[in-house]
């Protein structure tokens, strides 16, 4: 990246939040992922430990073989991942918007998760991310099971995406990494399932209070 388009970026944020309002909400909205972050290791270590979870009968996963796909599901959620940075760096308000989505929608799958008491569904394969052990705890985490966490980060991606083509690849991706999922017994159907209306939810709610 040239200096040109590091100052570009500099004075599309410097525009974007002038003000002291603006800041704030920029501010704010980092304080609650940089607190959430830390509290995601604690809260999975608790809901593993937990021993009153049910195994509901999925059809689809019956009818689905049982693979490791952790490599492909690796590559999708972190390359739209980073095409969403490389995004934001460009449009201040999108990305502000996608964090503050992304700080609801943790919020909602803490509620949820602890709430929705689920064990993991039969022939589960462990997805090996090691970029992500840090905030697992460096443990292999199963029981964050409703709603998807990786679907509602595709989606929530796609949301944010401005640009046809882009919303169109991250549509695709987010419709084959629901397949990967499910393959990889690593959710229920109705983990994925519900992951886009709780993201969606959360999305407009953000709209509403003006926090993008």
């Amino acid at each position: 990246m040239n200096l040109s388009r590091i100052y570009h970026i500099k004075q599309l944020w410097q525009s974007a939040y002038n003000t002291k309002a603006s800041r704030l909400k920029l501010l704010s909205a980092t304080i609650v992922i940089v607190t959430i972050i830390n509290l995601l290791p604690s809260f999975f270590k608790y809901i593993e430990r937990r021993t009153d979870g049910v195994v509901l009968h999925d059809w689809v996963l019956a009818h689905l073989p049982s693979y490791d796909l952790s490599v492909p599901i690796f590559i999708l959620i972190w390359s739209m991942g980073l095409l969403m940075m490389w995004r934001g760096l460009y449009n201040p308000r999108v990305c502000i918007s996608y964090i503050w989505t992304l700080n609801l929608v943790c919020i909602a799958r803490f509620v949820t998760i602890s709430l929705v008491k689920l064990n993991p569904p039969v022939g589960l394969v462990p997805l090996i991310d090691p970029s992500t052990s840090v905030f697992y705890g460096h443990t292999f985490i199963t029981k964050d099971l409703f709603f998807s966490g990786h679907t509602a980060t595709m989606v929530l991606v796609y949301l944010h995406l401005q640009k046809p083509v882009d919303k169109l690849i991250a549509l695709i991706c987010a419709i084959v990494l629901v397949v990967l999922l499910l393959i990889q017994h690593i959710h229920y159907t109705i983990d994925v399932v519900a992951a886009p209306f709780f993201v969606y939810g959360c999305w407009r709610l953000v709209k509403w209070l003006g926090l993008d």
